[in-house]
């Protein structure tokens, strides 16, 4: 790990993240640490294929999903797809993965927007998006949340590309400036899932970001910020970690323990 110089947020990054809802930093991570979260997101996927053979399967809107234990396995959306959609949460399914739990390139900046000492986390997962992955349409993070956390403000995000993201192969895609209103009003459509997506009456496309950035970059992402990311039309993976976290001392989402990261004194 990198711990010979701090990584928390600049005044003016921290401005950034409060007025838009999100700061990108570019090539945080070296082409050898890529290649050993490529091992890692491989490695979670076979693991994950096999607790999903023992798991209880539901759909959901004609959507695949298992639940083994404390993980959610989400499969794509083409019918019998075999093919793994997110896995939440990833990291206790690969070593290469869990270092991330430690990571002070992730933790300093979540120090910085928090405002606190010591942080825990909430929950991970890994967006797989294969050659042909489905969309993930606009939501908030916030609305999935707020039944299970009496802190839904104080769970920042942040995804690492593992892979390039363009506009071809889905990449990551934001409302600037949406998380001000806070939990937006989700669909009435009828559908099972609907609620959680954001009403696209209150969307301005106007205000769009795609967030095109190389291998190893890290985007910080408010809870309330309306996001989603196109079909990969693209022949390669575009392939995606989020970690969310918290102040110490809170349970993690999917397992109920409490996962506190470390920081240096």
């Amino acid at each position: 790990m990198v711990m010979d110089r701090q990584f928390g947020f600049s005044d003016q990054e921290l401005k950034r993240y409060k007025d838009e809802g999100f700061v990108v930093r570019q090539g945080v991570f070296t082409d050898e640490e890529i290649h050993g979260f490529h091992l890692g997101v491989e490695e979670a996927i076979e693991t994950a294929l096999q607790l999903a053979r023992q798991g209880k399967s539901y759909t959901l809107d004609g959507k695949s999903f298992v639940d083994f234990a404390e993980y959610t396995i989400q499969f794509e959306h083409t019918p019998e797809s075999k093919d793994l959609r997110v896995i939440e949460p990833v990291h206790s399914l690969a070593e290469n993965l869990a270092v991330l739990l430690s990571e002070q390139r992730l933790l300093q900046p979540m120090q910085s927007i928090l405002g606190c000492s010591a942080l825990a986390l909430w929950t991970n997962k890994l967006n797989c998006k294969g050659p042909g992955g489905s969309a993930f349409d606009w939501h908030q993070d916030s609305p999935y949340w707020v039944h299970d956390s009496g802190h839904v403000d104080l769970l920042p995000n942040v995804m690492i590309s593992f892979d390039s993201f363009d506009r071809e192969n889905g990449c990551l895609r934001a409302i600037v400036g949406s998380h001000k209103a806070g939990c937006l009003p989700g669909r009435v459509d009828g559908s099972q899932l609907g609620g959680f997506y954001t009403d696209s009456k209150v969307i301005d496309l106007a205000d769009e970001v795609l967030f095109e950035v190389c291998p190893g970059s890290l985007i910080f992402f408010d809870p309330h910020l309306i996001h989603g990311s196109g079909e990969n039309k693209s022949s390669n993976s575009r392939r995606a970690m989020i970690l969310t976290f918290q102040p110490a001392g809170h349970p993690s989402l999917k397992s109920g323990e409490t996962i506190n990261c470390p920081l240096p004194g």
